[in-house]
């Protein structure tokens, strides 16, 4: 029978379809249609329906070992989010850059790089490091994205780095609490010296106002 819109079988089905999303999302790590049926308690006739609906529209893709990814669709709906997401976090990069005199940033995880969404400089300092927005990084490298990985294995408080992304530059940054849509991080970078155990809680504490004010 056909699903009328609006009808209770078409939310079931849209709850289905997020929820499968999410769980690409997450781990990025491909699963076969097996795994998903088992993790989202769904038959595998119902997961095969939504896996094809979202190939369909470019938010699913399988590779060819037949496992299911995000499909690169998702990109254009992360680039849309962007501006909001830099305008949410302005007020909080703003006072973190003056309390600190240290340039001020949220990162977002693109697979495995991060990807600057917003950079606020301190006004008040002769000196300060210039990072621009839409710079990228791997995860691997800088205080920004071992904040990032830190929050994908459960771990909070700040992350500290020094030289890995540019010389002479010191880095401090905290994973954004509380977004299962949204792996980021709100972090400092400067090329002066550091007081880690001042400066470290102000970014937490700037991380988490931003975690609460995205939820």
């Amino acid at each position: 029978m056909r699903e009328r819109k609006g009808s209770p079988e078409s939310a079931q089905t849209l709850e289905r379809g997020l929820r499968l999303l999410r769980l690409l999302a997450d781990g990025h790590r491909g699963r076969t249609p097996t795994e998903l049926a088992q993790e989202l308690g769904l038959s595998r006739p119902i997961v095969y329906r939504l896996l094809t609906t979202l190939q369909n529209e470019g938010f699913a893709r399988r590779d060819a070992e037949g496992r299911a990814h995000l499909g690169f669709g998702v990109l254009a709906l992360a680039q849309a989010v962007q501006p909001l997401l830099r305008a949410a976090a302005l007020p909080a990069l703003r006072r973190l850059a003056e309390e600190t005199g240290a340039t001020a940033h949220l990162t977002a995880a693109e697979g495995d790089d991060g990807l600057a969404v917003a950079v606020v400089e301190p006004t008040w300092t002769d000196l300060h490091l210039a990072y621009r927005e839409g710079s990228r990084h791997p995860l691997t490298r800088g205080a920004a994205g071992l904040a990032i990985l830190a929050l994908r294995e459960g771990r909070s408080g700040y992350l500290v780095s020094e030289g890995q992304l540019q010389e002479g530059a010191r880095g401090v940054a905290a994973p954004v609490p509380g977004l299962p849509w949204l792996e980021a991080s709100v972090g400092i970078v400067t090329f002066g010296a550091v007081d880690t155990a001042a400066a470290g809680p102000r970014v937490v504490a700037a991380a988490a106002e931003l975690g609460r004010a995205l939820s």
